[in-house]
């Protein structure tokens, strides 16, 4: 049982059954195919507002290109200190880019707040030649801590990026699951809330391999198609990424895979949080869980076969546990078991 990241699953039913179907037959290349066409149309009914949306295959590609259309080679972007675009994407923002400079903020349980980016602009030396210029700022939804921004505190953070002529960017590899989270709209977390350009996440809640880069700002879109291309993200049978992306929004399927994830990350924490020794890192808002627990319980699951993942090296005691849409109660209820029982054996030492 393997609790090590949502990456580890396969490709939902649903998703998996109309790639099979979209590979009847033909279909016009590097996007001409009606799936992709379409997306346009679903993507705007989802997020009632006109937007223009492309697909990718990874999350990298979506955050650096995405981020490449509002950064200039000599911009900076504010991000949090421990966001994937700072410390998991191998350099990638800055190559996409040509060389902007990401300006990591601090900030407790993987969030800055509105004050701390105000702050940091307030010094970045706007129009000075000899500084980095401010272009943009990237918040991740839900965060790199499990946590999730709320919807004010997004606009807070629009309000700031905007009086400073700055463009937002949410990296929203686990945007599902924030919006479960939060139980709001996805319109009421991006664009009424102040988000101009959203890395759409699809593949760790049951994709295959599908991201969508959605732009509430139809001006930022105009030299994505070209940037995309000239980065080898122009996939020639891109009926393949967009059906993907069809049926992860169809019957709101992508709700109740997060849905599931959410409540099984709640199930597995309540059951692990009481155990002796165990200290909850991070508050626990959708699907990812940071605890804190003994060495002998840590060993106890591992011996019993479970996979799991130490956050900080090999001698770390703190897990990063991660549910997914598939997750079964009865996998949540085995690992609260077995850490149960090596608890006992601690307090009889």
């Amino acid at each position: 049982m393997n609790f090590c990241s949502d990456n580890v699953t396969g490709v939902a039913p649903e998703i998996m059954a109309a790639l099979i179907a979209a590979n009847q037959g033909t279909a016009m290349p590097y996007g001409n195919d009606e799936y992709t066409q379409k997306l346009q149309t679903l993507f705007s009914e989802l997020f009632e507002t006109d937007v223009i949306v492309f697909p990718v295959a990874t999350g990298s590609a979506a955050n650096s290109l995405a981020l490449s259309v509002i950064t200039p080679p000599y911009g900076a972007i504010y991000c949090h200190n421990e966001s994937h675009i700072n410390l998991d994407e191998c350099g990638a923002p800055e190559f996409y880019t040509g060389g902007a400079k990401l300006v990591a903020i601090p900030g407790e349980h993987g969030k800055f707040t509105s004050d701390d980016l105000a702050l940091k602009l307030k010094n970045a030396g706007a129009g000075i030649v000899h500084h980095i210029q401010p272009a943009a700022v990237s918040i991740t939804q839900a965060t790199e801590a499990g946590t999730v921004y709320t919807v004010d505190e997004i606009r807070q953070i629009a309000e700031v990026t905007h009086a400073h002529n700055l463009s937002l960017h949410l990296d929203g590899a686990r945007f599902a699951n924030a919006v479960v989270s939060l139980g709001c709209t996805p319109a009421e977390m991006t664009w009424r809330a102040g988000v101009d350009i959203l890395s759409f996440g699809a593949t760790k809640n049951g994709a295959m391999a599908a991201e969508a880069v959605v732009f509430f700002n139809r001006k930022l879109a105009e030299s994505f198609a070209f940037r995309r291309k000239r980065g080898g993200h122009l996939f020639s049978k891109m009926r393949f990424l967009s059906v993907q992306l069809e049926a992860y929004i169809k019957d709101d399927l992508w709700l109740k895979n997060a849905i599931n994830a959410n409540q099984m990350a709640a199930k597995l924490v309540a059951g692990l949080i009481n155990l002796p020794g165990a200290k909850l890192c991070h508050p626990v808002d959708a699907n990812e869980i940071f605890i804190q627990l003994p060495e002998v319980v840590i060993q106890g699951l591992f011996a019993e076969g479970f996979q799991l993942y130490r956050w900080e090296g090999e001698d770390s005691t703190t897990l990063r546990l991660v549910t997914a849409y598939n997750t079964k109660e009865e996998d949540v209820n085995a690992l609260i078991k077995a850490a149960e029982s090596y608890s006992v054996v601690l307090a009889s030492r």
